[in-house]
């Protein structure tokens, strides 16, 4: 893929820095779209407050699906797929809610249902949407599984509050599946794995890796993004970190990479964040200075990534990469990993 033809400005992506790699600081990470963002409320056949966070899939018949969070004018949210043939404009959104709380058989969902993240699992030839339950002990994490996004088998709260960012492998390790997800303990708020026999009970949790400490762009705080993405060096991961600031917080996005057989071994993490809010829609909106993917599809060619992400909790963006770039500017940039949680 020819991400670029001209050297990208700060405005349009985040550079790759390879110390040493001559030109690279003319490779962008991620390009955002010109078009964003691509979904906003005024493109909802409902009233709606504002929409962002979106699980992506690709189709079997090459439609991609977004199961966008959508938050109503109570202030609770649900979850509504839009779909469209190219990825990018022309979107069928549904015309009522795809999956809504149900507090009267799930009372965790009493306060709505948020942020998916899609997995397709081609063992029971379903997708699985683990998602954020919301009530009164705080966000837990749900799991439901769906073969066309109509239908679906709710499994109730796999992970108890408070805990979210949550995605499932789409294969099992050793035998057993395997979650990701953060859970905010009394030993901070870091990505934890845990493994299951049968999806619904979960065991030998263990942190995989650890918000940084100090001044890091990543310290106190990270979380998964979209699910990771597996490659032939392991399971490349895109997270987020929140830099805590005077005027408020900072999402911003950073890259991991995992043992593909032993994926709770950290291989490698970035240095530095390599994208964060920058245009005027992310900059701004209902929580300035927020991107923050749920999902993602990669292309035809196997290595383009296709990255829908909320902005500014207020609308749905997207920006593509490459998952070869990716690795290597990991490659490159991660020579502090083991003092970075120091």
């Amino acid at each position: 893929m020819n991400l670029v033809t001209t050297p990208p400005s700060s405005q349009d992506s985040a550079a790759l820095e390879a110390p040493g790699a001559k030109g690279c600081t003319e490779i962008p990470i991620f390009t955002r779209h010109p078009g964003n963002p691509i979904l906003s409320r005024q493109d909802w056949p409902y009233p709606i407050n504002s929409v962002f966070n979106a699980g992506a899939v690709l189709l079997p018949d090459g439609d991609t699906l977004l199961l966008c969070r959508v938050e109503d004018r109570s202030g609770l949210s649900h979850l509504c797929a839009a779909r469209s043939a190219n990825g990018i404009d022309a979107w069928r959104i549904d015309p009522k809610p795809t999956l809504i709380g149900n507090p009267s058989e799930y009372p965790e969902e009493i306060w709505g249902i948020e942020d998916p993240r899609i997995t397709y699992v081609p063992e029971l030839e379903q997708y699985a949407v683990a998602y954020t339950s919301f009530a009164r002990g705080g966000p837990g994490v749900s799991l439901a599984l769906t073969k066309d996004f109509r239908n679906f088998e709710r499994f109730g709260v796999i992970m108890s509050p408070e805990d979210k960012d949550a995605a499932l492998l789409p294969r099992r390790i050793d035998g057993r599946w395997a979650l990701i997800h953060r859970p905010v303990t009394t030993l901070g708020a870091h990505m934890w794995i845990s493994y299951s026999p049968d999806l619904r009970h979960w065991g030998s949790h263990k942190i995989i890796l650890e918000a940084r400490r100090g001044g890091w762009w990543d310290a106190n705080k990270i979380g998964l993004c979209s699910p990771p993405i597996e490659t032939a060096k392991g399971w490349l991961a895109i997270y987020h970190g929140v830099r805590q600031t005077a005027s408020g917080n900072i999402y911003r996005l950073g890259l991991a990479l995992f043992d593909l057989e032993c994926p709770d071994k950290c291989l490698q993490r970035g240095d530095s964040w390599v994208f964060g809010p920058e245009a005027p829609y992310e900059r701004g909106g209902d929580v300035n200075d927020v991107v923050f993917p749920c999902g993602q599809t990669i292309g035809a060619d196997g290595d383009t990534i296709n990255l829908y992400y909320g902005v500014a909790d207020s609308s749905v963006a997207l920006a593509t990469g490459s998952i070869q770039y990716l690795l290597t500017w990991l490659d490159a940039n991660s020579k502090s990993t083991q003092i970075a949680n120091h």
